[in-house]
């Protein structure tokens, strides 16, 4: 049998920084990869929404000038953060741990839809949380 091998390139992006990926942590603070913050224009604020009917939050590229606009913020040498914490408090949304959104999209309107439905913690809360619980020794002393 002959192999027909197909080389795959490797790419000089690290695949979470190479689509879109948001997380949004306990505080409400919502932060996105720079690609995300690129396809959206790279806007000077959003508009913060909420689909209370169907558990979705929305960010609307806007300038932060226009009324009730929040500040696109630099999060890190990679991400945007946009301050949510207003939206948990009023709408009484309790995040477990930092979420992902691995379905998140940006609708034909511009507006980036973050699905609470179909978030799940992200794998560095969980690796963070795992190296901060106390380890219980369960061999038995003789």
């Amino acid at each position: 049998m002959r192999a027909e091998w197909i080389e795959i390139k490797r790419g000089d992006v690290p695949p979470q920084h190479a689509g879109i990926h948001v997380t949004m942590n306990r505080q409400g603070n919502i932060v996105m990869n720079r690609i995300t913050y690129r396809m959206l224009g790279e806007p000077t604020g959003f508009l913060v929404l909420y689909d209370k009917v169907n558990n979705r939050i929305g960010l609307k590229p806007t300038a932060k000038t226009m009324r009730n606009a929040y500040p696109a913020q630099r999060s890190n040498r990679t991400g945007i953060m946009v301050r949510g914490h207003r939206l948990l408090r009023e709408h009484r949304i309790i995040l477990p741990h930092t979420m992902q959104f691995d379905e998140a999209e940006i609708d034909d309107d511009g507006i980036l839809i973050l699905d609470l439905r179909t978030a799940r913690p992200s794998r560095h809360a969980l690796a963070s949380e795992r190296r901060l619980k106390p380890r219980i020794d369960t061999k038995q002393h003789e």
